[in-house]
């Protein structure tokens, strides 16, 4: 009888040492009804300052006004926890141009971290977005997302967690992300859709793939001019929990850096080691799930005018991640080889080409001491592949820096 009673006493309280996640009480509440209000009433030139603590959120935030800065007292100090989200996928979302956010934490979103659509002259400094369970496909996407802007600086911040890329910027121009770490998302740092971008001073480790900078076709902007210089993309050999479908789920774990189909990128003084598929990728858009729409638009599905120089590769392509690439290692190297610091799939746009060569602004070319080249035949499913050495020894010019309007 006893048992009984308990039981009875736990099925009314929601169970007993679980059930649903406590509610925010009155002080949180209060806090967000006032902290809401300020993003309502923004106004160009208004700071709303967060104060230090974990404040527990339920609704997103939005912001219109063009001219707000958003402050907290320090990405350790100031928390702003989404746990029990009940409206709004993202944790904030910004509409606006002259938007500054600095020292602050947004935690545990239902969707997106932070977004930022369509503004001009946009600063990030010293935000972390993290889902704090660890990497999963139920957390959101994107931790920090500008999308659609223009003259974009990401620094001194932190991305943990996402299912799809930590530090992401889409469709955007003039773009500088410097001094950031990126851990435990499938892509740490993804350019994508691009133009003009300087990644520079960045640490991305843990996570599937380190950097990358892709051209993806049916999107409204095409990128090029991405430069890629002294960061550090070391052991990036998460398990890829990206969702089915998206480009990054073809990402293979153990990739460091990842070229897909972007003219005009420029990677050197980086130090690369430890990414166990390979340490560098370049490939065509044919080599992944999105080939059926490669005719999209003008869209160019070949890297061309890549350069690899001066760059410190060691370890990694030891041990690649899918059973082809696998496959493919050990029968060129042997079960104790490597695969070389530098992959290509080996598609190359006949038309564009001059009796067998790209002409020499779009070349690919890797100068980078004794690192070799190699063509994995992607277009012959890996049939022939080749070990390739001076046929990428070439220099192209290097890429202008991103000036950014505004911001140093």
């Amino acid at each position: 009888m006893r048992k009984l009673a308990v039981a009875a006493i736990c099925a009314l309280a929601a169970g007993c040492g679980k059930g649903p996640p406590p509610a925010s009480n009155d002080a949180d509440m209060a806090f967000e009804k006032n902290l809401q209000q300020q993003f309502l009433d923004a106004k160009p030139g208004t700071v709303i300052e967060i104060p230090p603590g974990k404040h527990m959120l339920q609704r997103v935030l939005t912001l219109r006004a063009n001219g707000v800065t958003v402050r907290g007292a320090g990405q350790g100090k100031t928390i702003l926890s989404f746990k029990n989200q009940i409206s709004g996928p993202e944790g904030m979302l910004v509409y606006a141009n002259d938007f500054t956010i600095e020292h602050l934490a947004i935690e545990d979103s239902k969707g997106d971290g932070l977004k930022i659509n369509g503004g001009e002259n946009i600063t990030i400094r010293d935000v972390r977005v993290e889902w704090t369970g660890g990497p999963s496909k139920d957390n959101g996407a994107y931790a920090i997302y500008p999308v659609k802007c223009k003259n974009v600086l990401i620094e001194d911040s932190v991305a943990i967690g996402s299912r799809d890329a930590g530090i992401y910027v889409g469709q955007s121009q003039d773009i500088v992300v410097r001094r950031n770490r990126a851990e435990k998302n499938v892509a740490g740092i993804e350019i994508e859709n691009s133009v003009r971008a300087d990644v520079y001073e960045n640490i991305a480790t843990g996570n599937t793939g380190g950097i990358l900078v892709f051209n993806m076709p049916d999107l409204t902007q095409h990128g090029s001019h991405s430069r890629v210089f002294k960061n550090k993309v070391i052991a990036n050999n998460l398990g890829n929990f990206g969702a089915k479908g998206t480009a990054v789920a073809n990402v293979p774990a153990g990739t460091g850096v990842l070229i897909m189909s972007n003219p005009k990128v420029e990677i050197f003084d980086n130090d690369i080691a430890d990414n166990r598929t390979a340490n560098t990728i370049i490939s065509s858009v044919f080599i992944t799930d999105f080939a059926a729409s490669k005719s999209a638009d003008g869209y160019d599905p070949y890297p061309k005018s890549i350069y690899i120089h001066d760059n410190r590769f060691s370890g990694g392509g030891d041990s690649p991640d899918g059973f082809d690439w696998k496959a493919l290692k050990v029968s060129m190297f042997g079960i104790n080889g490597h695969f070389p610091d530098v992959l290509w799939d080996g598609f190359v746009d006949t038309k564009a080409q001059v009796n067998g060569q790209y002409p020499p602004e779009q070349r690919i070319c890797v100068k980078n001491g004794e690192v070799e080249v190699l063509n994995v035949d992607g277009p012959n499913k890996f049939k022939n592949p080749k070990v390739m050495k001076g046929e990428f020894h070439c220099e192209l010019p290097p890429l202008a820096a991103v000036e950014l309007k505004g911001n140093p």
